[in-house]
């Protein structure tokens, strides 16, 4: 029987200044928990953590844990992951090429980077 082999979806490991740098930067997603994204997160950045994340895979779940924008999120659409020191967003992103999303970007560094590099910041929601 032969194979059809297509191109699988994969994980872009890109540093803050490079993401901050594109022209039309993906939607960001902050994987950490909402009292660290409230302390400092990147401008337009929306917060989804990691828990919430993983346990939305549970089909029963997800509406409850998944927001609005999230399960309406088209999986062709470029999406982004950040968190503090580049920890949780790998574990993101492959779990979002693995959910069907078909360009993830991990922002390596994490916010820690971001910072470090002067790179704008915001505070609260």
């Amino acid at each position: 029987m032969a194979s059809t082999s297509s191109v699988q979806p994969f994980v872009i490991n890109i540093s803050p200044s490079e993401f901050a740098n594109l022209p039309e930067p993906p939607l960001l997603i902050d994987v950490r928990s909402k009292f660290e994204y409230g302390m400092f997160h990147a401008p337009r950045a929306i917060n989804l953590s990691l828990p919430r994340l993983l346990m939305g895979m549970i089909p029963g779940l997800r509406r409850w844990l998944y927001p609005q924008w999230f399960r309406d999120l088209s999986k062709n659409e470029p999406v982004a992951v950040i968190c503090l020191t580049s920890h949780r967003s790998p574990i993101a992103a492959e779990y979002l090429v693995k959910a069907g999303f078909t360009k993830v970007f991990n922002i390596t560094g994490g916010m820690m980077e971001w910072r470090r590099l002067g790179l704008e910041t915001c505070r609260g929601k």
